[in-house]
């Protein structure tokens, strides 16, 4: 179902029913237990930085169970681990891992199109390299942080070629892994390539990091032989802010804003002008858009009333700034606000 150029109300409607069979999905007892199996047999935690596009979707790409990459999304895949938020967030994640005597592999992503490069990233323009340098400025905060002896935070930069939701690893020499360029049946090989391109990553990380790099070979077998014209070029029709929207698992459906940036104001400004431009070409029906905001939270009680607080708060910092800059768009905006159980993934609505 293409349901895109569907009414705004039945989106939404259809939107939240994705949501309440994702959650169900996660809580399955079975899925529980995959999870548990995977982490056992995979321990290295994984970290991804990207891109608030909706079509950076790495466990998707990787086919890697739900809940083991955890994201972090903005404008461009652009950070600043000076951010008060996020350099907090990453710290107390990172604090949480050392503490299991686990590691942390950090995919610091950028995202490109092959096929044209205005199909590739609207937060820097299109320009790719300009998005590479970014990502090795982020790796040498992250060094900077957690230390460049790789003991417990390992950084890499990793491209996402969206037309074939291929992988690109770059390695510390300058030597690169684009793993479009192998075949399904190429899978012996990668252990070799790994410890060329990191040659001092524990053998325990390279192990936990295999699957990704096989399941991402396995799905860009699949992704050719699909028709993906609409799928590769932006029709979203939903601005997400906050955290715990990873049940948007299908392409091109929202542009995900993290709450991580000091200056919200100009991701949601970007935001609000591709939806306006996909209403503006016909890619999607302009009767509407949403606006959906969220903040997880672990606990009942005052940590939910926290989530929920500040989740408010996102919406209607959204909607404020939408509705200065874009009025016109603003009377076709639908807001929704929500809190997620962590423990769950259930979607809580709080009010319109």
């Amino acid at each position: 179902m293409d349901i895109h150029s569907k009414p705004i109300q039945e989106r939404i409607d259809w939107l939240f029913d994705l949501s309440k069979r994702y959650a169900a999905d996660f809580s399955d007892p079975e899925s529980y237990l995959a999870r548990k199996r995977y982490l056992a047999a995979h321990p290295t935690d994984i970290v991804a930085l990207k891109c608030m596009d909706g079509r950076i979707n790495i466990p998707v790409a990787t086919r890697t169970p739900p809940g083991i990459i955890q994201p972090f999304r903005n404008l461009g895949g652009q950070f600043d681990l000076g951010w008060p938020h996020l350099n907090e967030t990453l710290a107390h994640h990172v604090s949480e891992i050392a503490g299991a005597a686990r590691q942390v592999l950090a995919l610091i992503t950028y995202h490109f199109s092959k096929g044209d490069p205005h199909r590739g990233c609207a937060g820097f323009n299109y320009d790719t390299e300009a998005a590479i340098a970014h990502t090795h400025a982020i790796r040498e905060q992250m060094e900077f942080m957690f230390g460049k002896g790789h003991g417990t935070v390992y950084p890499i930069l990793c491209g996402f070629e969206t037309d074939e939701d291929a992988l690109v690893l770059h390695g510390r020499d300058g030597t690169m892994l684009n793993l479009a360029e192998l075949s399904p049946g190429q899978d012996e090989t990668l252990r070799h390539r790994l410890i060329g391109l990191y040659p001092d990553m524990s053998a325990q990380m390279r192990e936990d990091l295999l699957p990704l790099l096989s399941g991402n070979l396995a799905h860009i077998a699949h992704v050719r032989g699909l028709h993906r014209a609409l799928d590769i070029e932006h029709r979203e029709w939903m601005i997400c802010i906050g955290r715990g929207f990873d049940f948007l698992h299908t392409p091109n459906l929202a542009l995900i804003i993290g709450p991580y940036s000091p200056n919200l104001d100009d991701p949601i400004r970007k935001a609000a002008s591709i939806i306006l431009n996909n209403m503006q070409t016909g890619r999607i029906p302009d009767d509407g858009f949403l606006v959906l905001a969220s903040s997880p939270y672990q606990e009942i009680g005052m940590d939910r009333a926290r989530a929920e607080l500040k989740a408010h708060f996102a919406t209607e910092f959204t909607a404020e700034v939408i509705r200065s800059e874009f009025p016109a768009l603003a009377r076709k905006m639908h807001l929704r606000t929500a809190v997620l159980n962590w423990a769950t993934r259930k979607l809580e609505l709080t009010g319109s």
